[in-house]
């Protein structure tokens, strides 16, 4: 029988009910802000960035404005920073981890590699797909950005997703612009290279059966983007940054083969180690990380298939939420993706206690679960990275720093 307005209307209050009462109290910043500005996540939307119908596929040209996505991507680089051209936020961008991990305070150097994380998991060859990876578009922006204003050599750049595929359409989209970009993936071939993994680079604080090998590309690499998708998972809940990466061990295609130790939370609200933390702990992969981004120009409420729902929530009002996330705290954006996804849907599958891994993260010095998080096993202690906290609501959807607090999340909203 079909629900009534009133019937649909008392489930969401219900979804939206148990929603608060799994999750940390709103405005209770845990960990340490990191970023030019701590804390702080740039949101830019425009409606005018992705206008799919749903007829042909997302990735066209025709259903995505290249010149509105860069416009975005470029407010949003000067916004984290509070800087006012796009060369002086790469300056700035460059100058804060550097000058945060150890390597004193100078910018980019010649010779220095940066490799692009993308999210590519719905790929299954090199041939072009209608399930949602990352966007293209977004790709060909950042290393616009990295090229023109961050002055990185195309040589110097790699494109990379070490488990799935480089598909034709974001390959040749960035190979016509800029030849000399690198790009590798799983099996290589057609002008990709093979990844290349060095054995037993992660092996994570706990003993467990998952890839501990990591892809060259991320080990030799000076610096790291990683560039998510929003959007839900089975088991995990949500899949942004801190699950990204781990797309750059040395993993099956066929995820059927891969251990998943460490990915599950305890739907029960009790602390429990999470692999993720061990991700964005580890010296190559999060912490080698100089700017976390989550592509939301169209988003997902599964891991699978094209994008198939548009988003209620204001501002988005039944459209795609057009929406580019930016920061250097890759706990920060995470919060922020969480939020996002889990109040346009309240009750999206396992998200009971899907934050653990942010809290822990957070508090990865000392988390409640009590696991000592050295994923190098090298002895030393993770410090905390990054600031956990959920907003106050979906509506205003204000942060600690949006209040006028020093601690916790700023949602910069951008242009």
């Amino acid at each position: 029988m079909e629900m009534t307005r009133r019937q649909f209307a008392l489930s969401i209050a219900a979804a939206s009910s148990l929603r608060s009462s799994l999750f940390e109290p709103a405005l209770s910043p845990l960990g340490v802000p990191r970023g030019v500005v701590p804390g702080r996540v740039t949101w830019a939307h425009n409606p005018a960035a992705v206008t799919w119908d749903g007829t042909g596929s997302w990735w066209t040209d025709a259903n995505n404005n290249q010149s509105v996505i860069d416009g975005m991507v470029s407010r949003s680089v000067r916004g984290l920073t509070d800087q006012k051209s796009d060369s002086e936020a790469w300056s700035a961008i460059f100058h804060y981890f550097n000058r945060t991990h150890g390597r004193g305070n100078t910018g980019y150097k010649a010779g220095e590699k940066i490799a692009i994380k993308a999210n590519l998991n719905n790929t299954v060859d090199h041939g072009t797909i209608d399930r949602l990876n990352t966007s293209p578009h977004l790709i060909l922006s950042l290393v616009r950005q990295l090229t023109g204003p961050g002055k990185v050599p195309q040589s110097a750049i790699t494109v990379f997703d070490s488990s799935r595929f480089i598909p034709s359409y974001l390959y040749d989209k960035i190979h016509h612009e800029f030849p000399a970009v690198f790009f590798v993936d799983h099996i290589g071939g057609d002008g990709r290279a093979k990844a290349e993994f060095k054995p037993n680079a992660i092996p994570f604080s706990i003993t467990s059966r998952n890839a501990t090998g990591l892809d060259t590309t991320v080990v030799e690499a000076t610096y790291l983007i990683d560039a998510a998708v929003l959007r839900a998972h089975v088991s995990s809940g949500v899949t942004l940054c801190a699950k990204n990466l781990f797309g750059a061990t040395s993993i099956y295609t066929d995820w059927h083969k891969n251990a998943h130790d460490g990915f599950a939370h305890n739907g029960d609200g009790s602390a429990s180690y999470s692999a993720f933390v061990d991700y964005l702990g580890h010296k190559d992969l999060g912490e080698k990380t100089v700017l976390f981004l989550i592509d939301g120009l169209y988003g997902n409420d599964n891991v699978d298939g094209p994008p198939h729902r548009k988003w209620n929530m204001a501002p988005f009002n039944d459209a795609w939420p057009n929406s580019i996330f930016l920061s250097l705290d890759g706990v920060a954006i995470d919060s922020v993706g969480f939020d996002f996804l889990t109040s346009e849907w309240p009750v999206l599958p396992d998200i009971a206690n899907a934050d653990n891994y942010l809290r822990e993260a957070a508090l990865a010095n000392d988390p409640p679960s009590k696991t000592f998080y050295d994923p190098e096993r090298d002895g030393i202690r993770c410090r905390s990275l990054g600031v956990f906290e959920h907003w106050n609501n979906g509506t205003e959807k204000k942060y600690s720093g949006n209040l006028g607090k020093a601690h916790g999340i700023e949602l910069f909203q951008v242009g």
